[in-house]
């Protein structure tokens, strides 16, 4: 029987946050993926975290006290739903995790000069200080390995595979009338026309993509075993202990022994059979995790008398999505978190024709809003010719782009008027002429009376900063209009199973379970289900498994088969 310290089931942040601790303290690693291809949801993701009093904020006198966002959380999770002790345990170590991996050279970020949390008015939220990014990275560096890391999906690359961060993206938007963008652009196009010479895509790589690359990097050069293609059926107990896993691999079932502890970070059920049962009902709803995040170490939990987390306010992390249908039958899923609902000149409205949201709040709210009546979903977003040459809308780019292909598909409408719109995407035509005329009326002064988009520095940080009086408001008026359906969707689950502050699972009667631990969306969140601020999924992912990892180099390893 081969036996490794740790082993890890899942390759995303935080089974790589768990698998870089270990291997960094000494320990061997055997990390399992049943994809094809390495980096599951957090590969995708914008790459963000969300911790308390990094290096980064110190060094910019922006850390706050921890009793300000421990109030923060407690005001948006709520005190039902608020668990100190695992509060404590990231708000605390998350700082501590951070440096580590750091100095370590397992992940690097700056901290983003502006970034409100998602509800910049209650109390203990900040603007600046707890937000940080991923700083960019270079594909090259994983040599073998970066043809199975798992790339985003079209819709979020340039040209066919061009990676592009939250400043890219403005810099693009503003090529037009800034000398230093067009600098800055002309650069990312030369880099990424020398990789396509070479290369499948582009190996400049950002956001979530440059965090798994790197993470994976050191991982592989400290040792780790990195095995695809590989399903995990069963855990092996011993006197109450996990002490590893039954796998199958090409056909064959093989038992594999961990000697110090099995992680669960295989990315939660947002895509697998049971994902239902726990949302609300909606006409159509869209997941943007792999079809591979299916609930398996769920289960694996459940066998061994686990405890899932009760019933949350929400047990998924909500964002609306748009859905590019191919001739080949083939979906493109779009996922509109920031380049697009709070931009002046963009409105969302019902089936109805009707708005029914502020549509500059977070994604996690809008989709929320979706949710509490089935005339908003599906929904549509509506903007004129002017936002759609500055900001584009979904899968569809800003100038000089051409978008007819998407027009073609019926992804995208395009009408010469409000009237004509409605007709197309089925609304009343009065009632979306009366929609867009009152929020004109508003939009010309910068405001929002029925919502009051644009109306916090959050609003405003997603909008456009150069757009006066308001960055989130313009009226609709410049023809032709434009239309994307929106549905339901998720990024992934904050359901799952019951840990201590040191990630262990824990049984029905609250006991640790030795040797097994839960991470990353296998992990019953800490957010119970609600969207606090940019990076909460991943800040938590890498505290986490940090600590999982250093309570495994503190137990005792049982000895069993022959070493690997």
């Amino acid at each position: 029987m081969k036996s490794w310290d740790v082993i890890v089931i899942g390759s995303g942040a935080a089974g790589f946050a768990a698998a870089v601790t270990a291997c960094c303290k000494g320990l061997s690693v055997l990390m399992l993926e049943k994809a094809p291809h390495f980096g599951g949801t957090s590969a995708i993701s914008g790459g963000a975290v969300w911790i308390h009093d990094t290096d980064q904020a110190r060094k910019l006198g922006k850390s706050g006290a921890p009793e300000d966002i421990k109030t923060y959380l407690c005001t948006i999770i709520g005190e039902a739903n608020y668990r100190p002790e695992l509060v404590d345990a990231f708000v605390c170590a998350g700082r501590e995790a951070l440096a580590f991996l750091e100095q370590e050279g397992a992940v690097k970020y700056s901290l983003r000069p502006l970034s409100p949390d998602y509800y910049p008015n209650e109390p203990g939220a900040v603007d600046v200080g707890r937000a940080l990014e991923v700083v960019e990275y270079d594909g090259r560096e994983l040599g073998e390995h970066f043809r199975t890391l798992r790339a985003p999906p079209p819709g979020m690359l340039l040209f066919g595979g061009m990676m592009v961060n939250r400043v890219d993206i403005q810099h693009f938007l503003d090529i037009r009338r800034s000398w230093r963008s067009l600098r800055h652009c002309s650069k990312l196009l030369l880099r990424y026309g020398r990789d396509r010479m070479r290369h499948h895509r582009g190996t400049r790589l950002a956001m979530g993509n440059a965090l798994i690359a790197r993470m994976a990097t050191l991982a592989l050069r400290k040792g780790l075993e990195l095995k695809l293609n590989v399903t995990v059926k069963a855990l092996t107990e011993q006197d109450g202990q996990v002490t590893g896993v039954v796998v199958e691999q090409e056909g064959k079932a093989l038992t594999l022994h961990a000697r110090r502890g099995v992680v669960l970070a295989a990315g939660g059920f947002a895509a697998g059979q049971i994902a239902p049962q726990f949302r609300p009902a909606t006409q159509q709803h869209y997941t943007m995790s792999p079809d591979t995040n299916d609930g398996a170490a769920f289960q694996l939990g459940m066998s061994v008398h686990a405890q899932q987390g009760a019933d949350l306010p929400s047990n998924f992390f909500w964002a609306p999505v748009s859905v590019l249908r191919h001739p080949d039958g083939r979906e493109e899923r779009f996922p509109h978190l920031v380049t697009d609902r709070a931009k002046p000149g963009v409105i969302a409205v019902n089936q109805r024709g009707m708005r029914f949201v502020n549509e500059s709040n977070s994604y996690h709210h809008f989709a929320s809003a979706m949710q509490q009546q089935a005339e908003n979903a599906p929904c549509f977003l509506l903007c004129d010719a002017l936002a759609m040459k500055s900001y584009g809308l979904g899968l569809a780019r800003p100038a000089p782009v051409n978008n007819d292909a998407l027009v073609s598909a019926g992804y995208l409408y395009k009408a010469q008027s409000l009237r004509e719109l409605a007709q197309q995407i089925g609304v009343d035509p009065q009632q979306l002429e009366q929609t867009v005329a009152r929020y004109n009326r508003d939009a010309q002064n910068g405001e929002d009376s029925a919502f009051h988009k644009g109306g916090n520095s959050y609003n405003r940080a997603m909008g456009d900063a150069a757009h006066r009086p308001n960055a989130c408001n313009a009226p609709l008026v410049n023809a032709p209009f434009y239309a994307v359906k929106l549905f339901t969707g998720d990024l992934g689950t904050s359901r799952g199973l019951v840990t201590t502050a040191n990630a262990q699972v824990v049984n029905q009667q609250g006991s640790p379970i030795g040797g097994l631990y839960a991470v990353g969306n296998d992990m019953d969140s800490i957010m119970a289900g609600t969207y606090p601020g940019p990076g909460i999924t991943l800040g938590p992912a890498l505290t986490f498994g940090y600590l999982a990892a250093i309570h495994m180099t503190q137990q005792s390893p049982q000895t069993s088969g022959e070493t690997s």
